[in-house]
């Protein structure tokens, strides 16, 4: 008998991710003896030593651990390199090899909701996933600048992807159409948290967050009663996880099953408003 194929997601924290689940349902409905389970790391030196002992063969990586673990890795992805952050481990016979879907994951539900192509974006962040989503809107022809409270960071993350950047006291001049959280503000469990006071976001028509856990952040909520157009981070991290799933199988995920199970979870749905 085959033994089950392992993978894993590694975090600090990790409770509050539909991770497991998604997966789960995606390799069921593909017919695949297949495990997932979340590991809360210290850090990134530990990222890679239970991923050896485990025998997994392939792993997601989340926060904090995007950007720590990239020199640890055997061979990185080009696009990942560039980037700076990796969120997908794929075995490779001995080796570990590192790649971002978190770019792929945005743009796509980016191009159903609004597109991306000549517009303007406000990024909130500037962590693995501010630096996924700067390089998939360059990419596709977007004009991203990013906010982030420690401006250095944001000056870092700017001068290496080659966008512009302001510190987040400076949101408020912001000349954008689009405004995307990617920090972990207002995640689950600190659901009552925001990382935009609401009467900036009137200035934005759409308003977007990485965040799917809640369904519904407050500051979705804010932005729809300030007349915003917004939309979840469900569909993100159902593309991201689509994208995990090709480079570990080499096979099409069944992308309707993963996000039903997500929706289902929450309660909720990820069209606009």
């Amino acid at each position: 008998m085959t033994p089950p194929l392992r993978f894993a997601l590694f975090g600090n924290p990790v409770a509050q991710s539909l991770s497991p689940l998604m997966h789960k349902a995606a390799f069921a409905a593909m017919g695949l003896t297949a495990d997932y389970e979340a590991i809360r790391a210290g850090d990134a030196t530990e990222v890679i030593r239970l991923f050896r002992e485990r025998d997994l063969a392939g792993a997601s990586v989340t926060i904090p651990f995007k950007a720590s673990v990239l020199p640890l890795l055997d061979e990185v992805d080009e696009e990942a390199s560039r980037i700076g952050a990796v969120n997908t481990i794929v075995r490779r016979g001995n080796r570990l090899a590192g790649y971002n879907t978190d770019a792929f994951g945005l743009a796509f539900d980016l191009e159903l909701w609004c597109g991306i192509r000549g517009r303007r974006f406000a990024i909130l962040g500037a962590g693995g996933a501010a630096r996924a989503a700067v390089h998939a809107l360059l990419k596709a022809g977007g004009m991203p600048t990013v906010y982030n409270r420690t401006a250095a960071k944001a000056e870092t993350l700017a001068g290496n992807l080659g966008c512009a950047w302001a510190p987040l006291t400076a949101l408020g001049a912001a000349e954008a159409d689009v405004l995307i959280n990617t920090t972990p503000i207002g995640m689950f469990p600190k659901t009552g948290e925001t990382p935009v006071e609401k009467a900036l976001l009137s200035r934005f028509t759409f308003v977007m967050d990485t965040i799917y856990n809640p369904i519904r952040t407050r500051l979705l909520a804010e932005a729809a009663a300030a007349g915003c157009r917004t939309r979840t981070g469900a569909g993100m991290f159902v593309g991201q996880g689509a994208g995990q799933i090709r480079l570990w199988m080499d096979r099409e995920p069944p992308l309707a099953v993963m996000r039903r199970t997500v929706l289902e979870k929450l309660g909720g749905n990820d069209a606009e408003d």
